[in-house]
């Protein structure tokens, strides 16, 4: 039971507080959950995550890759590009190869279904980026990216999006 004279914590008063949308921060995250997810599912439909497909991407792009370079792309850590290696090999998407200079190490490289495979995914990208910005004209969505890539340098992000 409440003593006499004590203070509702509901009614007193509180200090005045900024309301959620009045926030870049929340309209960023808003719009990339939904950029993110609908594109999380469309891959996932094909088989592999976005982790997996960010793999794929910089595994295509240098045509082989040491899990090394991977680490520092992903900015993961050695066990988690490992156990993704390991899908991927599982998935028969890449393979790992003795790395000619080095008997001990490895380099990664995609099979050709992998290889197939990037290109596939990669339009369902272009297609997911159409879907939520095409209707912007072409400037705005030129400002849009000038602006992120100001605040990527700016902050000196450097971490790729895998989920």
């Amino acid at each position: 039971m409440r003593e006499r004279g004590s203070t509702n914590t509901r009614t007193a008063k509180l200090p005045a507080v900024s309301a959620l949308d009045a926030h870049l921060g929340y309209w960023l995250r808003f719009v990339s959950n939904h950029v993110s997810g609908r594109f999380r599912r469309q891959v996932e439909e094909r088989g592999v995550t976005v982790s997996e497909w960010v793999a794929l991407r910089a595994i295509y792009a240098s045509d082989e890759a040491t899990a090394g370079e991977l680490v520092d792309t992903l900015g993961m850590t050695k066990g988690a590009v490992s156990k993704l290696l390991d899908r991927l090999e599982r998935k028969r998407l890449a393979r790992r190869l003795v790395d000619p200079d080095d008997a001990r190490g490895r380099r990664l490289a995609l099979t050709d279904a992998g290889r197939a495979l990037v290109p596939r995914l990669a339009a369902l990208a272009d297609e997911n980026d159409a879907h939520f910005f095409g209707g912007l004209p072409l400037a705005q969505r030129r400002a849009l990216d000038d602006t992120l890539r100001v605040l990527v340098k700016m902050h000196a992000l450097t971490l790729v999006p895998t989920e």
